[in-house]
């Protein structure tokens, strides 16, 4: 299982607006799995990255509201 970041937006239709990205923790079998996690939700999907250990160690460390979401 692996942790990644997705950068997303809460519409599908509008154009992205930088200023409302939001971010999530998911953990996944793989990026495949992420995708199609996001496919039926009204989201529009900006970057998706896997964590590496140190890169997590840091978001949990840097981020109050760090918490994963298990696929």
């Amino acid at each position: 299982m692996e942790i990644f970041k997705v950068f997303y937006q809460n519409h599908k239709t509008q154009r992205i607006i930088r200023e409302e990205t939001k971010s999530m923790y998911v953990e996944a079998e793989n990026l495949e799995q992420v995708r199609k996690y996001f496919g039926d939700k009204e989201v529009t999907l900006e970057h998706i990255e896997a964590l590496t250990p140190d890169h997590l160690t840091y978001e949990k460390e840097h981020n109050e509201d760090f918490e994963v979401t298990k696929l």
